[in-house]
């Protein structure tokens, strides 16, 4: 997400400098014109706008914070947005230290998967003070088809995990529906394409349904993200008084297909231990 995210950058004439953990994925967008840093902190170095897209808690943390993290390098008044998908009490914290340090942050997950990010059309969910966000818009809208400012701090992030977790419960819902058509000896394309235009359907279902009858795993959003997404999902409506019980199911469905090495797959790999063996 965030190579193809930096290449729209590039493509619509920012002027750029990359970081990655593994330096050899940044030579693709040095020979593109980027400039490339050894750590966070001298990438962040000469910013005005500093984006992360990451994939959890402890990652983003560890590109944030520290002696040779971003915010260590970032001017006062620099802007920070934080595009991966994770928990509202880390963005609060990050919040913490951005303020302290003089720059403003948003909280910005995404709608879309790899190809919508290829294409430019992303969707931001934005949680933040409202002048920075005018400010950053057009960075932000290189990349994507919408920008929806939700309000203070945090509330982007909190409705991407609320989006992921009705996202997640469906998708083991279908894994288990597809394990019954499929050890019923029912017609799958038949029952499907059915599905697909009645009640249950859904631009989701459609598209992962028709992954999980092909097979085709190649990853366009990795199974052990969302299990982390559901996760953090369940944790924020604990925090809030709802025992929020289809995720934990849901959790149950995404673990027991990590434990059986799919975690790096698409997924819509979790079908897999409901098919006949």
């Amino acid at each position: 997400m965030g190579s193809r995210m930096a290449q729209r950058l590039l493509t619509a004439g920012y002027p750029l400098t990359v970081y990655n953990r593994n330096a050899a994925r940044c030579a693709p967008f040095t020979a593109a014109g980027a400039q490339a840093a050894p750590t966070p902190r001298a990438a962040a170095g000469r910013a005005e706008v500093i984006l992360s897209m990451l994939a959890d808690d402890n990652a983003s943390r560890g590109l944030w914070l520290g002696e040779q993290g971003a915010l260590a390098g970032a001017a006062p008044g620099a802007i920070l947005i934080e595009c991966s998908t994770v928990s509202v009490g880390w963005i609060a914290e990050l919040n913490a230290a951005a303020t302290a340090r003089g720059c403003p942050l948003l909280d910005a997950p995404v709608l879309g998967t790899k190809p919508h990010a290829a294409a430019g059309e992303l969707t931001f969910l934005v949680g933040g003070p409202a002048p920075a966000l005018e400010t950053v818009r057009p960075v932000l809208a290189a990349m994507s088809r919408a920008v929806v400012h939700f309000g203070p701090t945090g509330s982007g992030a909190l409705v991407k995990l609320v989006n992921n977790f009705l996202c997640g419960v469906q998708i083991a819902s279908l894994a288990e529906a597809i394990g019954i058509i499929e050890r019923s000896g029912l017609d799958r394309t038949q029952v499907l394409e059915l599905l697909n235009g009645a009640a249950p359907g859904s631009p989701l279902l459609k598209t992962i349904s028709g992954r999980m009858a092909a097979r085709d795993y190649t990853p366009n959003f990795a199974l052990r993200l969302m299990a982390k997404d559901l996760a953090y999902a369940r944790q924020e409506g604990s925090l809030r008084g709802v025992n929020v019980e289809t995720a934990a199911a849901a959790i149950a469905v995404f673990q027991k297909a990590i434990s059986a090495g799919r975690g790096d797959e698409d997924m819509s790999a979790v079908v897999e231990q409901f098919r006949p063996s």
